[in-house]
Parts: C-alpha cells; structure tokens; sequence
C-alpha cells in the first residue's frame, strides 16, 4: 500500500485530504483483519463440529 501512496503523494495526485482518508482506511483494514480473523475461526469450529457429528 505504501508504495502506491508514495507514488501519489510524488506526483501530486494524492486526494485532498488524504492523511485522513489514508488512516481512515487503515483503521477499515484493521477492522476487517479482525472480522475475517474471526469467522475464520468461527468456520474451524463448524468444520470440526460436522466432523464429530457426521462419525
């Protein structure tokens, strides 16, 4: 992602007001880092609940 910022921020085409539109999406990102943490564990669960159930 840096990459692409940088790129903008060098040729002048980084939105206004994009400090905080950026850390906007960085808390979005972590937020979703975490979401998709847990429904990753949550289908492990499952998985391995249908396992149990299915033997």
């Amino acid at each position: 992602m840096a990459s692409w910022v940088s790129r903008a921020r060098r040729a002048g085409t980084a939105p206004a007001g994009g400090s905080d539109e950026l850390e906007r999406l960085r808390r979005e990102n972590a937020q979703l880092k975490r979401d998709n943490k847990e429904l990753v564990m949550e289908r492990d669960v499952l998985k391995r609940c249908m396992v149990l159930w299915v033997k």
